[in-house]
């Protein structure tokens, strides 16, 4: 049996898809099993940090808002063996600790290796999926407004991420391992939405917001001292070379997709 938190997300859910077909048992933890909508043969079971959840299960996949010493010191005291862990490519020893992504990551990694479990630490960069937030703007019209157009990433595809949390759960050799995870290539944000443009079969222009006005126009629901990081981060990655690995390739045998095979394959969520 393995567990799965995180069951209904975009990683996880693509985890539970894969290790279905691959015909191991899953069951999916959750905070809310009754709104869970999963496959056929997925147990479904609440997340909460009782023995009864982990019951003959040996692997756990752990997403960053489950991760605390209670939860881990259950699962292993039931029988839990290895954590693979969706942590973030920012958590590095010379990383910036004003970071608050980071700090939260970093000691979620710090509480699984303080619990005794073997680990395998999964840190990704960009999610292709954060282009997501431009769906509203591209479903109204061929304009998207944002900020630093020249930033610069490597965006993965989530389900390439998925396809190495597979193989961390099913495969020998991982315990220990962080694995650092990108797309294949550098692309802009502005090359974003020219892919998007070209998996819907128009032309999308992206317009830049000066960033001193981009908290009440684009991001009103974040809370200042995030959205001030990342306009930070975006600003610093506008014309520079982001990170990239082919970890994907080696570990699954599969090149990473590229973002715009991502925006093929989400093209409806744009579409009005």
């Amino acid at each position: 049996m393995i567990l799965v938190t995180g069951a209904t997300g975009n990683v996880g859910r693509a985890l539970v898809d894969r290790l279905l077909a691959a015909g191991r048992p899953v069951r999916a933890l959750t905070r809310d099993p009754r709104r869970a909508v999963l496959p056929d043969g997925v147990e479904v079971m609440p997340l909460h940090p009782d023995e009864p959840v982990f019951e003959g299960a040996t692997k756990l996949f752990l997403y960053v808002q489950a991760a605390n010493a209670d939860l881990l010191a259950a699962a292993r005291r039931a029988g839990v063996r290895h954590v693979v862990f969706l942590s973030a490519g920012y958590v590095k020893e010379d990383a910036d600790d004003s970071n608050p992504l980071r700090i939260t990551h970093d000691n979620a990694e710090r509480a699984i290796r303080d619990s005794g479990l073997a680990w395998t630490f999964l840190r990704p960069h960009a999610f292709a999926l954060n282009a997501l937030q431009w769906a509203g703007q591209i479903r109204a019209g061929d304009t998207v407004r944002g900020v630093h157009p020249g930033a610069m990433s490597a965006p993965i595809h989530e389900d390439d991420i998925a396809a190495v949390a597979e193989h961390a759960l099913l495969d020998v050799g991982h315990e220990g391992a962080a694995h650092i995870l990108t797309g294949p290539a550098a692309t802009s944000n502005a090359d974003q939405i020219t892919g998007i443009g070209r998996a819907l079969g128009r032309d999308l222009e992206y317009v830049e917001v000066p960033p001193e006005r981009a908290a009440a126009e684009l991001f009103p629901h974040l809370p200042p001292h995030l959205l001030q990081f990342l306009l930070k981060s975006w600003e610093a990655a506008v014309g520079a070379t982001p990170e990239i690995t082919d970890t994907v390739e080696k570990i699954t045998g599969t090149p990473a997709r590229t973002f715009e095979q991502w925006a093929r394959d989400h093209a409806e969520a744009f579409r009005n």
